[in-house]
């Protein structure tokens, strides 16, 4: 591990944001309710349909950018159903396809697919959450996944949520604010040999720490399935 850890992110924020929890708790208290565009629900309704057909764990991939992550999810775990999601049809239409045919790339806002998604009763083994935009200025907070209305929704959707970022702050807000929705989390600083995105692929080049949050269920260690 590095003595002082190197980033692209720049930020005029110090440490994790001192409204989190405020933050948290008021979405919590109270369902976000924002429409859900018609071409994310048609989204969601496929993604429901291809988990009432998939006998084995459901795992999402929210803000996939090319794909190239749910692709080597899909390589990883080969008895699941793994499902990308992201808003950028352009970002999309670049994916270079795997190697298995165990996996979807789906055009849909991924907060308003997430509320379809658990208005449906959709339970996942595993989401993960790689390099999301950190929004690193201070003013920002509400921009990130763990300031969004729509954040209390991955406890609806359950399994191990696993977040990673270059900017630690960031990491450590997400563990910070999961606790509130009933997780543990552990953060490590991780040196992936084979990237799953092509930011990891970057920041890695770049010699950029990279770090990981880990979060599962505080009621146990069982993974919630689709039936």
């Amino acid at each position: 591990m590095r003595d002082e850890p190197i980033s692209s992110v720049h930020s005029n924020q110090n440490g994790v944001h001192e409204d989190i929890a405020v933050t948290v708790k008021k979405h919590q208290q109270s369902a976000w309710q924002e429409p859900i565009p018609e071409h994310t629900r048609i989204a969601a309704n496929k993604i429901i349909r291809l988990a009432d057909e998939h006998t084995g764990p459901l795992i999402l991939d929210s803000f996939c950018g090319t794909g190239m992550s749910t692709a080597r999810l899909a390589a990883l775990f080969p008895e699941a159903l793994v499902i990308g999601i992201d808003k950028s049809q352009d970002r999309l239409t670049k994916h270079v396809p795997g190697k298995t045919d165990n996996y979807h790339l789906i055009r849909a806002s991924c907060e308003h697919t997430w509320a379809a998604l658990a208005v449906a009763g959709i339970r996942c083994d595993r989401h993960y959450l790689l390099y999301p935009n950190p929004w690193p200025k201070k003013s920002h907070l509400k921009r990130r996944i763990h300031g969004h209305p729509a954040f209390p929704l991955l406890k609806a959707l359950g399994g191990t949520v696993t977040l990673r970022s270059n900017w630690l702050t960031y990491v450590q807000e997400f563990a910070a604010s999961m606790v509130f929705l009933d997780y543990q989390s552990q953060i490590t600083e991780i040196d992936p040999t084979d990237p799953l995105t092509l930011f990891e692929r970057k920041y890695s080049a770049n010699s950029e720490n990279l770090w990981q949050c880990e979060s599962i269920p505080f009621e146990g260690a069982g993974a919630e399935h689709h039936d």
